[in-house]
């Protein structure tokens, strides 16, 4: 062990870092996509000419440097100006993952996910390979999927199917674009909990981007919001008592505590501690670790394996989007640093949603799946919640003032959300219409059509 034994303590105090004034408020974005061979349209192994490990070889032409375990490049690494440090991580399946540095304001965020995009196709085209922003893989059986050697997937493979039917599609055929945001005082984060996790079903609405499997459509517009509703009810979900009175840091540990463990890392080896309390390892020890206790950096890997609809580290991630293209993945940190950044802007928000009760949280949730913006809440309909919400943004991110080169705000990255908004018409809708029409029911034309 590195670190000293922990205490509940330590853990609430160790959240309660991540309170920062405003002036040091950063946005981290992240987005993951799916690759695939430009020929057949399989998702890419690890190995070979045209695999995964040859992506991240060829982009450390770039600057990236790389991550190993066991023996294995898992990720790559790079600092940019402000020493601010942004990664590339494999999900199990292969999906590529981009967590952006955290990052001033929108303008910066998405001339950083551009310039990845663009290094990732120069080093992709040279391997025959493409990626593609979409939320559920439109083609693909589980057993199609390459799998990567990374230790943790190996105990959540086996533990997923014991609590859910769908957690192995999450994390083998779904990708999602988030967003990271920073807190005051724990009573922002507690506002800022309650809005943004009330609000992520709208957000679930507007970028619905999956309604394909295996080749033909599915049913919903958001098939991996859906995966998410089966996936373990232990760690995922609208988490209630964040809407209870007395919600702070000492609550959500508490909750994360009493989550069943996946692993502990020791070295390059995953411990396998599936369905083992962290209250327990950290109090008393547990079997598979005689002697030890669990330490900071256990809690650390723990909270990232807790996956709500609004999960808190050291700042707030929303996790509500399905993927998409690169103008989504900048309209989605638009969209939240509008809303939650600005104190008029985020009041108007809570607003919004302050009268829903529990079970209209949990109903919109799923409704939202096959409806998207047709969905109903407490009386009004996904889209009018939609259009406030977004408008709502537009005023926040005007009241933000920060302007790009070209002396131009923030709020044009909306745009695209407007449209979908005012229309009524989700992008999972529109693909819909061109498998019904144009493509005449060929979803590979959405590898052509839509790829990076």
């Amino acid at each position: 062990m590195t670190d000293a034994p922990l205490s509940r303590e330590n853990l609430i105090g160790a959240m309660s870092k991540g309170i920062k004034p405003r002036a040091e408020w950063r946005i981290g974005a992240e987005h993951e996509k799916f690759g695939f061979d430009r020929t057949t349209l399989k998702r890419p192994a690890y190995d070979g000419a045209n695999g995964i490990l040859a992506m991240l070889t060829g982009l450390q032409r770039f600057g990236w440097s790389p991550v190993e375990e066991a023996g294995h490049v898992i990720a790559l690494e790079r600092k940019n100006s402000e020493g601010m440090t942004a990664s590339i991580s494999l999900e199990p399946g292969g999906q590529f993952e981009l967590s952006g540095a955290p990052l001033k304001d929108v303008h910066d965020i998405c001339s950083e996910t551009g310039q990845h995009l663009m290094e990732v196709k120069q080093v992709a085209d040279q391997l025959n390979l493409g990626f593609l922003g979409a939320g559920f893989d439109p083609m693909w059986q589980r057993e199609d999927v390459p799998i990567m050697p990374k230790g943790r997937y190996v105990i959540m493979r086996s533990y997923m199917p014991k609590k859910g039917n769908l957690g192995l599609d999450m994390i083998l055929r779904t990708c999602t674009i988030q967003t990271n945001l920073d807190f005051e005082s724990e009573a922002d984060m507690v506002l800022k909990f309650r809005t943004a996790l009330a609000l992520q079903p709208i957000a679930t609405a507007l970028f619905a981007c999956s309604p394909f499997t295996e080749g033909r459509p599915n049913g919903f517009l958001s098939a991996r919001a859906n995966v998410w509703t089966d996936t373990d009810p232990d760690r995922t979900g609208m988490l209630d008592f964040v809407f209870q009175d007395g919600f702070g840091f000492e609550r959500y540990a508490d909750y994360a505590l009493d989550t069943p463990m996946y692993f502990a890392k020791r070295g390059d080896r995953y411990v396998d501690l599936s369905g083992q309390s962290f209250r327990t390892f950290m109090t008393e020890g547990l079997p598979d670790l005689p002697g030890e206790r669990a330490t900071k950096k256990d809690w650390t890997d723990h909270l990232t394996t807790l996956f709500p609809e609004v999960r808190l580290k050291n700042y707030l991630e929303m996790r509500g989007a399905d993927g998409g293209p690169w103008s989504r993945i900048c309209a989605l940190q638009a969209l939240w640093a509008g809303v939650l950044y600005d104190g008029a802007a985020l009041a108007a928000a809570w607003d919004l949603v302050k009268g829903w009760d529990i079970a209209d949280h949990e109903r919109l949730r799923r409704d939202v799946t096959r409806l998207g913006l047709r969905a109903e809440v407490a009386g009004r309909s996904v889209r009018d919640i939609a259009v406030d919400m977004v408008t709502i943004a537009q005023r926040g991110l005007k009241n933000r003032a920060r302007f790009s080169g070209g002396m131009v705000d923030e709020r044009g990255y909306l745009s695209e959300l407007e449209d979908i908004a005012d229309s009524g018409v989700t992008p999972a809708e529109r693909l819909l219409d061109l498998y019904h029409g144009e493509w005449a029911g060929d979803v590979s034309r959405m590898y052509r059509d839509f790829a990076y």
